[in-house]
């Protein structure tokens, strides 16, 4: 008799062998470093961070002005220098309200040291040192003038007698 061929033996399907996902690696993140948030700009008649009372003395020129720079002549490097020093000086001595004279400018347009007070202010190192800056009453000098309050030093309290 011939030979029964071998009984064909039936062989599970392939399984697809799920792959193993490696486990997750904690990677350090990096510890975020606190950084100052940069001052906004302010603008003139910008009035934030001081109470109403001060803000409306301040804008009515009702402030004791307590020095004056005045920049008539002066070509814009010299008159940004000069501001410069003047804003710094003025905080270290504890000013608070100083007068910026510019000068209204040519009959054409408005000047240009007027122009530019603004984003001088906004500029470090003045912008540390300026609170608010809004343009004069016509006894100081109307559009050619600025008043410019600084802020108050740490610990310089009126009410203080320290």
């Amino acid at each position: 008799q011939p030979a029964k061929p071998a009984a064909k033996t039936k062989t599970p399907p392939a399984r697809k062998t799920a792959k193993k996902k490696a486990a997750p690696v904690a990677v350090p993140r990096p510890v975020p470093v606190s950084r100052p948030k940069p001052t906004p700009e302010i603008a003139a008649g910008d009035y934030a961070g001081m109470d109403r009372r001060t803000a409306d003395r301040f804008r009515r020129g009702q402030l004791p002005i307590e020095a004056r720079l005045d920049l008539h002549g002066h070509y814009q490097d010299a008159a940004q220098d000069a501001l410069t020093r003047f804003i710094t000086d003025s905080a270290a001595m504890g000013r608070r309200n100083v007068l910026v004279i510019t000068g209204r400018g040519s009959r054409e347009g408005s000047g240009v040291l007027r122009e530019r007070l603004p984003q001088w202010l906004n500029q470090p190192p003045c912008r540390a040192h300026v609170l608010a800056f809004t343009p004069a009453r016509p006894q100081h000098g109307r559009d050619g003038a600025f008043y410019v309050l600084l802020r108050r030093k740490r610990g310089d309290r009126r009410g203080d007698k320290s």
